[in-house]
């Protein structure tokens, strides 16, 4: 059955579809909102400077501690998909990651921050696995199923944009917003521009809590609950002779694009400040200035970078029902990834501002269109009951754990005393990582199972058995 011949979505289903957008579009909200935060954070909070040993140091725990917690914790989330239902661990991840961003912007120290962000990555990285089992068990038709997946996710790009735009507002109009304290105390700096955006996150709640009685459990989750016949989930069970190469492959590959994004693309607002153009911008500018014209230009490129992005998960929506092979598919996105990556990040990112905005549009759709592909292809080649736990191990530990330990790796790898050229280091050492992870990513993409099936596992079954 295609698309075209099936009725018409219902407001329910829209309803649905909204909310999935809405947490897939903060997801990405909040991951990208530390390399736009970061330094002008660790500047207030620590005092240190670009490239010094304890600058870096707090950069690598940053990116790496909160992503290690989510994917443990997620982990745990998607067990608790398959045990408790998928709508419930959806709507308390998205409160737990909102309003854990909305307590940052009070943070008077790194430790205090780093805790608050390990708490919105343990709601972003259960948010995920939820939402994408919960929408592919209520569309079982295949083509409608891929749509809705495609385009939902194609929401995490506009949150993206979101974030720079926020972030944008927020170095605007700093000085004309109301003062942050806490519980009396001022802050350091009550108007400083990261705090703000930190404090956005908390919007995804809001509709949340008004919608949340109208949405609807995964029927064919619900049946199976209430027949007694959904089996339990395990860990273990996606290491059996059925799921062991799925898990393997997937988990390495869902790792390799997680590491080319905070490898490489999200250390850009690192990069920023050693481009000629920004250089002769803010020379003679006091250090306020400065700052802000440095954050201006990284919010800008990122923009562009999520631009990138959303037209790299449109493209996806639009080839997934084409291309039938999933292989193929997402080797449309790695094969231009190994020319563009080492060219954007060792040569433009270096040399010229104007061809950098071209070649990390170009980046953000090559590698982000990766992260809607997993979310298309993991409930295909997993069954109802173990299809959160499989999808939580991929994106956790292979992408919030693993992959994003690259950023950590770029961090440590960029280190140097030569304080005037660490922004040309961290590109290098970003156009090595990227480009290694893509070709890592690449190979074994010919170890990846092609589904048996459009269907997804249980549905099929179904289907056979009438």
């Amino acid at each position: 059955m295609h698309t075209s011949a099936a009725p018409r979505l219902t407001p329910t289903q829209w309803l649905i579809c909204m909310i999935a957008a809405i947490g897939f579009a903060f997801d990405i909200y909040e991951i990208l909102m530390l390399p736009l935060i970061v330094r002008p954070a660790l500047l207030e909070l620590t005092g240190t400077v670009q490239g010094s040993p304890e600058y870096q140091m707090w950069v690598g725990r940053l990116f790496y501690i909160p992503a290690f917690a989510g994917g443990i914790f997620g982990l745990l989330g998607g067990y608790l998909t398959d045990r408790l239902g998928r709508r419930r661990v959806l709507t308390y991840s998205i409160l737990i990651y909102a309003f854990a961003a909305f307590a940052s912007g009070f943070a008077t120290s790194m430790e205090m921050l780093l805790v608050l962000r390990c708490f919105v990555f343990v709601g972003v990285c259960v948010e995920f696995v939820a939402a994408v089992a919960w929408l592919a068990e209520l569309f079982p038709d295949p083509e409608r199923r891929e749509k809705v997946l495609g385009y939902t996710q194609a929401f995490s790009s506009v949150g993206g944009l979101l974030v720079a735009v926020a972030n944008g507002l927020a170095v605007t109009w700093a000085a004309s917003l109301p003062a942050i304290d806490l519980f009396g105390f001022t802050v350091q700096n009550p108007h400083a521009p990261w705090r703000y955006t930190l404090m956005s996150g908390v919007i995804p709640a809001i509709p949340l809590i008004l919608i949340r009685p109208f949405l609807p459990e995964s029927p064919i989750w619900a049946e199976k609950k209430r027949a007694g016949t959904l089996r339990r989930p395990s860990i273990a069970a996606l290491f059996s002779p059925e799921f062991r190469r799925t898990t393997i492959v997937t988990t390495l590959m869902f790792a390799m694009s997680y590491g080319a994004a905070f490898g490489a693309i999200q250390q850009i607002p690192q990069i920023v400040p050693g481009l000629p153009e920004v250089r002769e911008a803010v020379q003679g500018l006091p250090a306020p200035q400065t700052r802000a014209l440095e954050q201006q230009t990284a919010a800008n490129l990122t923009k562009v970078q999520e631009v990138g992005g959303l037209v790299g998960r449109f493209l996806l929506a639009i080839l997934a029902p084409i291309i039938l092979s999933r292989r193929r598919l997402i080797r449309v996105f790695q094969v231009p990834g190994l020319v563009i990556m080492p060219l954007v990040f060792a040569v433009f990112a270096v040399t010229d501002l104007q061809w950098l905005y071209i070649g990390i549009f170009l980046a953000g759709l090559v590698t982000v269109a990766q992260f809607s592909f997993w979310g298309n292809y993991l409930p295909r080649v997993y069954p109802v009951y173990l299809r959160g736990t499989g999808e939580s191990f991929a994106a956790n530990i292979g992408g919030r754990m693993i992959g994003t330990s690259f950023a950590w790796l770029t961090a440590t790898l960029a280190v140097t005393a030569d304080r005037a050229n660490a922004p040309a280091r961290v590109a290098m050492v970003a156009a090595a990582v990227g480009t290694a992870v893509y070709v890592v990513g690449f190979i074994a993409s010919f170890w990846l199972p092609e589904p048996r099936q459009e269907e997804l596992p249980e549905f099929a079954e179904t289907k056979k058995g009438t």
